[in-house]
């Protein structure tokens, strides 16, 4: 049985505030290293030190004079994924069957709606912490061609977050217990971390690949913010990413508010 929705469900996904920011405030320690150390060893070790043994030709590379320039904003898109990851698996399977947070939160006013919406706003806010120190760390090293393409690039990290969050949550909160989380990470966020365009051009896959890679959302964010921080923005393609990611947000979202609903329900 759930609540009855208010008027604005914005208003209604506000009123949790207080309950993320002490979720926060319980947890941050266990999500600072990979928050606020991780990116500063990925950078160092991938892009620096493994960088520094790969030719950089602009030709090969999209558009980058280093390897660390390309593989940065990979970096970053894939750091947005699996802080999504891990917002959206355990921890809504923890709302759902261990704990059963979601439904004394619909056992007041508030609809299964609006206790999702206050949950991504929870995951947008965590990823843009995440992202933000990725961002600072990186701008030492000189990857950005412009302040303004890196500034561009952090808003596309949030859209991201979206268009994973939405259908990750869904999933998680249909299951019926975790033993599946260990295929998803195996097969789906490996597999989209390492052939999604962040450590090497798509272009390198045999077309097949191609088709599958460049249909991922992982991708498109990766290419959309590899475009920003190279300065060499193609709009017809990016507003193609947007698009695509914008949508699969919106189509994650219905599915998350349905498969949550059902399940407390049953």
């Amino acid at each position: 049985m759930t609540g009855t929705a208010p008027t604005n469900p914005f208003a209604g996904a506000a009123r949790l505030t207080d309950y993320w920011a002490t979720v926060y405030r319980r947890t941050w320690k266990g999500s600072a290293v990979s928050s606020f150390v991780s990116p500063l060893f990925y950078v160092v070790a991938m892009g620096v030190l493994l960088g520094g043994f790969i030719d950089a030709d602009p030709d090969r590379l999209e558009g980058a004079t280093s390897y660390l320039a390309f593989i940065a904003p990979g970096l970053l898109a894939s750091q947005a994924m699996t802080t999504v990851f891990g917002e959206t698996t355990y921890p809504v399977m923890s709302m759902v069957k261990w704990q059963r947070t979601y439904y004394s939160m619909t056992a007041s006013p508030l609809s299964v709606g609006e206790v999702i919406l206050s949950q991504l706003g929870f995951v947008v806010v965590r990823v843009a912490m995440s992202c933000g120190v990725f961002l600072l760390v990186m701008a030492p090293f000189g990857v950005f061609t412009s302040w303004t393409g890196a500034l561009a690039a952090f808003p596309v990290q949030l859209l991201l977050a979206l268009a994973f969050a939405t259908p990750v949550l869904g999933l998680s909160a249909g299951l019926k217990d975790e033993s599946p989380f260990a295929l998803i990470y195996r097969l789906g966020l490996i597999p989209l971390f390492l052939f999604s365009g962040a450590f090497f051009p798509v272009a390198n896959l045999d077309g097949w690949m191609q088709v599958l890679a460049k249909a991922t959302p992982l991708w498109h964010g990766v290419d959309l913010t590899r475009m920003l921080t190279l300065g060499r923005l193609d709009w017809s393609m990016a507003a193609v990413h947007v698009l695509y990611l914008v949508a699969l947000a919106a189509l994650g979202w219905c599915w998350a508010v349905r498969r949550l609903t059902r399940r407390m329900v049953l």
